[in-house]
């Protein structure tokens, strides 16, 4: 038996793909672009393992993705393939429409032809898994109820509105051809492998570099916060007994402040790895000018997975977020790969020119 997971090489591919293969004997072919946040160095365990097979490959190249289908004969397709910074979405949003939406559409072009002509036994048993986020629902205000799985849909950035037209060309494929497809939307995830573009690893990365820890705005934008290993069994569980044609919402419930979640990472890094001059990283805290459109509040209501499903987050905040810090400061070379050369780049042109002032 095989699986398919698109976006191997990144965040939540790269610690999937990992934990399934400590879970499972069960091989799985792993299709990335290795665009920018792609990193085969969050693989390296099992680069040499062959239950993983990795093919450097575009979902949006339809005739490739259906000749890998047919030779490796997968039970799932996992599409967790995406472009999914905000940030870079509203600088550059071609790449956002081309491959969330249009690269998403050829995928399930290449399914739909592949699960056509399978054997009635495998075809009934087949399933594809579209990976998904919160942020298609919008933004919700301070006393406003958590995002169910009926919230209507209400993107507001590029980035989410490519995920939104994702989401509705695979719910599509499953009510016009039948395809058997499942969906989840997941709150902001975090841990291990994590693109330190992104709130948590950056501030890591750069509070041990003592460089700014940069804060949009007032720093009061609200997220719900999941540990990327909760995350990914939730994506089990879900292959394994969702109902087909069904959304399912992936939260940790913790919501948080960006500025609390950067506070605490300061709090931890002074007991754990404290500043040589012995003061606070938290000195280091600079607030930056807000981007255009940011959505203030997120918030999951996983209920039905809990109630359909069974699954609930293992991890708290403080649990998830103590192992997130404990898994930068173990692996500095993997966090310097990453962080050189274009990723500097983008760092110092996005927020160097936008500092406003310190904490």
């Amino acid at each position: 038996m095989t699986i398919v997971v698109t976006g191997g090489a990144g965040f939540i591919g790269s610690n999937f793909v990992l934990d399934w293969l400590a879970l499972h004997d069960e091989t799985v072919v792993n299709v990335d672009k290795l665009t920018y946040a792609g990193n085969l160095g969050s693989l390296s365990a099992v680069m040499g393992d062959p239950r993983h097979i990795f093919v450097k490959a575009d979902i949006g190249d339809q005739p490739q993705m259906a000749a890998l289908f047919a030779a490796h004969r997968p039970r799932a397709i996992l599409n967790l393939a995406a472009e999914s910074h905000v940030d870079r979405s509203i600088a550059g949003p071609a790449a956002f429409i081309e491959t969330n939406v249009v690269g998403t559409f050829r995928l399930l072009e290449a399914a739909r032809a592949y699960w056509g002509d399978l054997p009635l036994d495998e075809k009934a048993a087949f399933r594809f898994l579209h990976v998904s986020t919160d942020e298609v629902y919008g933004s919700l205000e301070p006393a406003e109820p958590a995002f169910a799985e009926t919230n209507r849909y209400m993107p507001n950035s590029p980035y989410s509105a490519s995920k939104a037209g994702s989401d509705h060309l695979v719910r599509a494929y499953h009510h016009t051809y039948g395809v058997p497809v499942l969906t989840t939307n997941c709150s902001n995830n975090y841990g291990p492998n994590h693109f330190p573009e992104k709130l948590i690893p950056l501030c890591i990365h750069n509070a041990l570099s003592g460089k700014p820890l940069p804060i949009y705005g007032d720093g009061q934008q609200i997220r719900d916060w999941l540990y990327v290993k909760d995350h990914c069994a939730a994506i089990r569980r879900v292959l394994e007994a969702g109902r087909l044609g069904e959304t399912y919402n992936v939260g940790g419930w913790n919501e948080r402040a960006n500025l609390d979640v950067v506070r605490t990472l300061c709090a931890i890094l002074d007991e754990v790895r404290p500043r040589s001059d012995g003061r606070s990283y938290g000195e280091q805290i600079t607030f930056v000018k807000d981007r255009p459109g940011h959505d203030r509040r997120y918030a999951i209501d996983a209920t039905k997975i809990q109630q359909e499903l069974g699954w609930m987050p293992a991890e708290t905040f403080e649990t998830g977020i103590a192992k997130t810090v404990r898994w930068f400061l173990d692996n500095p070379a993997w966090v310097e790969e990453v962080t050189s050369g274009a990723y500097r780049t983008w760092i110092d042109r996005h927020y160097d020119r936008s500092l406003v002032h310190g904490a």
